[in-house]
């Protein structure tokens, strides 16, 4: 037993005793040296080979990038930051819009606008060494390199949020050693020159996160926030954090929505919620959620929390949309073309030059998150659509054949009746709101910016009346001939009310005369008074257009837009200055300054005088002219003044009115211009058309009554007189004027009151010929002629007189002639006669020069007739003939004779001469039957000075 006991002491001395003796001293000296040196050299071997691999791997580090620019800061900044954010679209007041219309949809926020718990969902699933690290973590660097070394394939995964920010901003996706090595020297750089926050909102802001609930692409938080829960990117939970902080692994598989805006099925939201479950349960490992925070994330249902379907504001606001963008962008141009040395004229006669400096601006519109206010009213504008959404009397759809441009075919389709309207504030030129059209998705043309028309009659106040009184030409007194007309072949007709002879300026617009506008405009139009619609805006003319005679009636050959015509009515509430309507108000740049701010820049067109006159014409258009249909349609009463217009066929109405704030103008029409149906559900078309201008004013109203209804009228100015004057002249009354009771009174502009008296008529002796009136010569039969008032030639031919087709028609409408009648060069031929119991009887003469007939008995002259007299008289016993008589006293043969002879002698008077009652051709009745003879034979002629009838 103690022998087996002290066996393990034994053992322990003799393995002590062993390395205790002399010889194995000796011998573990050597052993010693041996591998202590093997292993120094081993490390040494070591040591070298990775100062020669670090060597190899930094020269060769060094290699890859050296054609990697050393970037400032500055640069750095601009490069990070450079990135796409649409631009901003405001209603008036600061109401937001929405975005301008992008294939991104994107809204950059600070740092502190997001939740936090974004913030650690994000750092505990992309980079949970952020806070520490400088830009890479090292041993993501050492795996690339011994990848690379070992020749495996080359990985992306492991980036830091600070490398995925240069690949997004500054590098490009592609796989290679040669992009990851520059993009760890400038991830490294990047984290000397900014602050972790600053390079984590940047990440936040430019990180691809899917779709939005309208299917449009989405990058940012704040987008994402919006577009998937409806909410800020401040206020987002937990699980929504973790839901939005998973999208960058893989954001289209992961998103929630379609490129439709649906909602996807279960089965394929299901990848997109286990994701959000893992970013969960990083942040539970790295301590950033509690554990019953984790649970309750965990089972929540995420799912109820995503938006339905929401319609992008290009889908709600087409036409808005799309206009604010184009006029951003024309004012965008124009400020690029500046900076760049340009001046604005050079961008309208360069089309090469425009079109590049639009192609700038677009791209900086897209790009830039420029914030573009507008003047639209948003209530008022909403109102409008819905008023024209449910405006039953436009009229019925017509077929109209259209050809596809690829295939040739040809198809019909139904056309509907189309409409635009604007409504413009006058002082400031603001449009507060317009209507583009009936269904965007139908037609995408702005029917109130783009569209160009004719305009009708609603051109005759711009281009004639006001023009005509600027220049004293007329005043609204002055008289102008309403009867059909010929200008250079040009036979402009009247629509509807038929013709009156002569009528006046203020009348003639107010009834909307085609006539007298058309002669009116002929005696102005070499001073060019479309100079005037120059200066109201009107962009179309072309050269042509200032000589022909048709534009007075609104016949321009390129047409207007509805803006343009409703804007240039703002010249007459304006006192005759022209303010250029506009939409854009300001742009503000990313960094808050104000790069464009819209300035108001009045255009003296029309004196106010003029201005005034105008309008107060337009009133009676209003109250009982071709828009008193308006009478009792509004909601409210203001001083409106308008003009109504109408073209060729009725393809176009037109209704525009202004008061002392607001113009609005409204337009009805077939894209492919045809006629408007005359009837409609009970209504004309200038009626439809005009129901539907009340129907947009009314509901602008009750919006704004202060704005659109004031009760204040237009400010009659100073120069605006009452005066009466000759209505056949618009000169002082004459006593011939007065007699003919004639005299009016008017409004006149002080500067052109009439200082001379009429001479529109004389008195004087007059004929009747051919059916007409005529001037009496010196040389014409006193017998034939009449004492009376006529209107001088001359005075007609200035209110175009010379325009007459014929002038029968002014004078069965006016008891006036002015005209001359020209002698044919020879004497009339004979009459012939034919007998009818106690009458005898002839035709009206063939020759227009013939102003009467003389009648002889027995070769005597017993009466004279004139010619619009009744061609008969009454005998008696003898023989009769009939002579013509001409304008200059030429007389004619005798006629063919008739005689009458009685079974008994009457008695014969003593007083031989006939009676007034035989030369008015009333009949003398016999005692007895007389029997009737006729004789071929030629009676004696008559005596060379026959005795002058009685009148």
């Amino acid at each position: 037993m103690k022998n087996n006991e002290n066996e393990p002491i034994s053992f322990w001395l003799k393995f002590t005793n062993f390395f205790r003796s002399k010889k194995t001293q000796k011998y573990s000296r050597v052993t010693y040296h041996v591998v202590w040196n093997i292993l120094l050299l081993f490390i040494i071997v070591l040591v070298l080979g990775f100062s020669f691999a670090g060597g190899v791997g930094a020269g060769y580090f060094a290699a890859l990038v050296k054609d990697e620019p050393v970037r400032s800061k500055e640069e750095l900044r601009k490069d990070i930051y450079n990135y796409e954010e649409s631009s901003d679209l405001y209603f008036a007041d600061n109401i937001f819009l929405g975005k301008l219309k992008s294939d991104l949809d994107r809204e950059e926020i600070t740092i502190d606008e997001m939740s936090p718990h974004l913030l650690n969902a994000i750092v505990a699933t992309e980079d949970e060494y952020f806070n520490q690290h400088k830009g890479v973590v090292p041993k993501a660097v050492m795996r690339a390199i011994f990848q690379e070394m070992t020749n495996a394939s080359v990985q992306s995964g492991g980036s830091t949020l600070t490398q995925q920010l240069i690949k997004n901003q500054i590098l490009t996706n592609e796989v290679s050693f040669d992009r990851k090595a520059k993009e760890i020297l400038l991830a490294l750089r990047l984290e000397n020159f900014f602050t972790k926050d600053e390079i984590l909102q940047t990440y936040l802001n430019v990180s691809t996160l899917g779709r939005n609930s309208s299917g449009q692409n989405i990058a940012g938080v704040q987008a994402a926030a919006k577009g998937i829960f409806g909410i800020e990117a401040k206020d987002l939970s937990i699980p929504q954090a973790a839901f939005i902080a998973g999208l960058p692994q893989s954001p289209f598989r992961y998103t929630p929505y379609t490129q439709k805006g649906e909602l996807k099925s279960p089965e394929s939201l299901e990848p997109g919620l286990l994701r959000m479950k893992t970013v969960l349960k990083r942040m539970r490992e790295g301590n950033y959620l509690t554990e019953q925070e984790y649970n309750d994330a965990l089972n929540y249902d995420i799912t109820k929390d995503f938006i339905g379907p929401k319609t992008a504001p290009s889908k709600v606001y087409p036409w808005l949309v799309v206009e604010l963008e184009e006029r951003a962008i024309k004012v965008l141009s124009g400020i690029l073309a500046e900076q760049a040395g340009y001046e604005k004229s050079d961008l309208e006669t360069d089309k090469d030059l425009k079109e590049q400096y639009t192609t700038l601006a677009r791209r900086e519109l897209k790009q830039n998150n420029y914030k573009v206010y507008s003047t639209i009213n948003k209530d008022m504008y909403d109102n409008m659509q819905k008023v024209v959404k449910n405006y039953e009397y436009f009229g019925r759809d017509k077929p109209q054949q259209v050809t596809n441009h690829e295939t040739g075919e040809e198809t019909t389709i139904q056309e509907p009746v189309e409409t635009g309207a604007i409504l413009i504030e006058n002082k400031t030129g603001k449009i507060l709101s317009f209507v583009g059209g009936r269904d965007f998705d139908r037609e995408q043309t702005n029917h109130a910016t783009i569209a160009k028309r004719p305009n009708g009659s609603t051109m005759k106040p711009l281009l004639v009346y006001a023009p005509a009184f600027e220049l004293g030409y007329i005043s609204p007194g002055s008289v102008g001939i309403n009867v059909p007309i010929s200008i250079r072949g040009w036979q402009p007709k009247n629509a509807g009310e038929g013709y009156t002879g002569l009528t006046n300026a203020r009348e003639a617009l107010v009834k909307s005369y085609n006539i007298p506008a058309a002669s009116y405009y002929m005696g102005i139009i070499n001073q060019r008074p479309a100079t005037y619609l120059e200066k109201m805006g009107f962009t179309s003319l072309i050269e042509t257009d200032y000589s022909i005679p048709s534009l007075a009636l609104g016949a321009p050959t390129n047409g207007v837009t509805v803006e343009e015509n409703v804007n240039a009515f703002t010249t007459f509430a304006n006192d005759g200055q022209f303010i250029d309507a506009y939409m854009i108000d300001k742009i503000v740049a990313k960094d808050g300054k104000v790069i464009y701010q819209h300035k108001v820049d009045p255009v003296d067109v029309f004196s106010p005088q003029t201005a005034y006159l105008t309008l107060d014409i337009m009133r009676d258009v209003i109250s009982n002219g071709t828009a008193r249909y308006l009478n009792g349609k509004l909601s409210f009463s203001s001083d409106w003044a308008g003009k109504t217009g109408t073209t060729n066929n009725t393809q176009d109405a037109w209704f525009v009115a202004t008061n002392p704030n607001v113009t609005f103008g409204t337009w009805m029409g077939y894209d492919t211009p045809k006629r408007i149906d005359n009837k409609y559900k009970g209504l004309t078309y200038s009626q439809r058309n005009i129901k539907l201008w009340a129907s947009l004013v009314n509901s602008a109203y009750s919006v704004n009554a202060d704005l659109i209804g004031p009760k204040g009228k237009f400010e009659k100015p100073a120069g605006i007189v009452t005066r009466s004057f000759c209505s056949v002249s618009g000169l002082l009354p004459s006593d011939a004027c007065s007699s003919a009771g004639l005299v009016k009174t008017d409004l006149f502009n002080v500067k052109f009151v009439p200082s001379k008296v009429d001479n529109s008529f004389i008195n004087g002796q007059y004929v009747y010929a051919g059916g007409g009136r005529y001037l009496a010569q010196s040389s014409t039969p006193s017998e034939f002629t009449s004492g009376g008032y006529m209107l001088n030639p001359e005075y007609l031919n200035k209110i175009g007189g010379k325009y007459i087709t014929n002038m029968s028609d002014l004078i069965s409408k006016y008891n006036v002639t002015g005209s001359t009648l020209s002698d044919n060069g020879k004497a009339p031929t004979a009459p012939d006669l034919a007998l009818n119991g106690n009458s005898m009887k002839w035709n009206s003469h063939p020759e227009r020069d013939v102003v009467g007939y003389r009648v002889y008995r027995n070769g005597q002259r017993v009466a004279s007739i004139r010619s619009n007299e009744t061609l008969a008289y009454s005998i008696q016993d003898g023989t009769y003939y009939v002579t013509a008589v001409d304008i200059v006293g030429k007389e004619s043969t005798p006629s063919n004779a008739v005689t009458k002879q009685w079974e008994q002698k009457p008695e014969v008077p003593s007083n031989t001469t006939e009676t007034r009652k035989e030369q008015t051709n009333q009949e003398t009745k016999p005692d007895v039957t007389p029997v009737e003879t006729t004789s071929p034979t030629t009676p004696e002629p008559p005596a060379e000075k026959p005795a002058k009838s009685e009148n």
